[in-house]
């Protein structure tokens, strides 16, 4: 059988998270990170840089994070420059915002830390793609120290007055808790047709039209673990976009061939990973 693959043209839409207290972590992501709230629908704000939606949040009261369970690992907010991603991590650093970790993955810088529920998100610049590769072709992907200073130095020691998240930041990728990462392999590259960008045993990284990973899948702590419960902290599900209606008909028609649970939704069709992950296949 000839292998599925997705479109190219792949990319991510928004995230949509359960929240404990609405208007709590809007608090956060309009001070800490610079989101817009683009509307209110009762429970739900959708936010994002003042063009498309990045992110909707739904407050439930009494939403508790599980203590071990699939779902959301981080979120990544792409900057559309190094020196955005210095104002984002100058703006944390005047709000004092906790950071826990920050990272040269060669492909890209990045900075860690989580919102006041414990979601975990990721603020990056992708280096050029003519780097991504080594002299002999081969791709390249680390976890080094970040040099932050030097990107502070995009500023020229000032950051001038802080307007928000920039113009052109989008949701670069995904980062998801799965239980069992061979079984994610078989279903994001086999069924619904990511390429296979990385494998490191414990986690995979998969993409579309060469890209460095739109998701990556890891078991850390995860291996063998259950959904979460409905309602819990977390993950509702986030949204990917095709170039074509009938590429999304595609995607979902592989998904129902593998047994795998495909439900309408507004946007288009709501597919679930092995480990119920929850991904909305859209058109653009």
């Amino acid at each position: 059988m000839t292998q599925p693959r997705l479109p190219d043209e792949l990319s991510l839409g928004y995230v949509h998270l359960t929240v404990a207290d609405l208007d709590r972590a809007l608090a956060f992501y309009q001070r800490s990170l610079g989101f817009r709230v683009h509307r209110r629908e009762g429970e739900t704000a959708f936010l994002g840089a003042g063009g498309p939606d990045l992110l909707a949040l739904t407050g439930r009261p009494g939403a508790t994070r599980p203590r071990r369970a699939t779902g959301l690992y981080h979120f990544a907010i792409l900057t559309p420059s190094r020196r955005a991603l210095a104002r984002s991590i100058w703006n944390i650093a005047e709000t004092r915002t906790p950071v826990q970790g920050a990272s040269d993955h060669l492909v890209s810088e990045a900075l860690y830390l989580a919102d006041v529920d414990g979601n975990g998100i990721e603020i990056y610049r992708d280096r050029p793609r003519s780097e991504w590769r080594d002299a002999q072709g081969n791709f390249r992907m680390d976890t080094l120290p970040l040099d932050i200073d030097s990107i502070l130095g995009e500023l020229d020691g000032a950051a001038g007055p802080w307007s928000g998240l920039e113009a052109g930041a989008v949701l670069g990728h995904m980062h998801l808790h799965v239980r069992d990462t061979r079984e994610a392999l078989a279903f994001y590259v086999g069924v619904l047709g990511f390429d296979l960008m990385m494998d490191i045993g414990s986690a995979l990284f998969v993409s579309a039209g060469g890209y460095h990973h739109h998701l990556g899948l890891n078991t850390w702590g995860t291996q063998g673990a259950p959904p979460p419960p409905p309602d819990s902290v977390g993950l509702r599900y986030f949204t990917l976009r095709l170039p074509t209606a009938a590429d999304v008909e595609a995607v979902a028609a592989r998904a129902r061939a593998a047994g795998a649970p495909v439900e309408d939704h507004p946007a288009g069709r709501l597919v679930r990973d092995p480990s119920r992950n929850a991904l909305v296949f859209t058109s653009a």
